[in-house]
């Protein structure tokens, strides 16, 4: 629960406005935002590896659980630095002022940061203790069923039923079985 609510609030605050600033340009002050991907790519990434880890979790046992655990826990940490470090980053509003004015060298003033990147951080905690929880607590968590899984071993081979070719009912089952009937070759 913690990981799934952490990896939609990571994708919620990508998505939103993380900081603001102004470009002047040749007399003229441009308003310029740059959201969440265009300052960093990293923590939607890291938060639908986190929702894929979420799922595998419970699909793997043993070594596996906690190999996904660790990814899961990492994913997490690596969103929070990741959200951090973009919250006081001015690169992508620079980028949009050089394309907005032509000059490579122009650079934006009174920059402003919302919010966003912080509830972005918050996510990826969320992501971290899910994380942490499984590492902890994976090793008791039920597995799913190997009911149908093969151990690897040659099975034995069946000897085929005797068919009665007067009854029809035992056509339809050597049929089934994948057996022909007729006894002339494979059904």
């Amino acid at each position: 629960m913690f990981g799934a609510l952490g990896a939609a609030l990571v994708l919620l605050a990508t998505r939103q406005r993380w900081s603001e600033g102004t470009a002047t340009v040749a007399g003229g002050a441009f308003p310029l935002t740059a959201k969440g991907s265009d300052v960093t790519g990293v923590p939607a990434a890291l938060a639908i590896v986190g929702l894929a880890a979420l799922v595998a979790v419970f699909a793997v046992r043993r070594a596996g659980r906690f190999a996904v655990s660790a990814l899961l826990a990492l994913s997490g940490a690596g969103i929070v630095a990741a959200s951090l470090f973009g919250a006081s980053d001015s690169s992508a509003l620079d980028d949009e002022a050089a394309k907005v004015s032509g000059d490579t060298s122009a650079a934006v003033a009174s920059l402003t940061h919302t919010a966003w990147p912080y509830a972005a951080a918050a996510g990826g905690a969320l992501i971290l203790l899910a994380g942490l929880l499984a590492l902890r607590y994976g090793p008791l968590w039920p597995a799913m069923s190997g009911r149908y899984e093969r151990d690897g071993a040659p099975r034995p081979r069946r000897r085929a039923a005797v068919v009665d070719p007067d009854r029809p009912e035992d056509i339809w089952k050597a049929l089934d079985r994948g057996e022909d009937p007729t006894g002339t070759g494979p059904a």
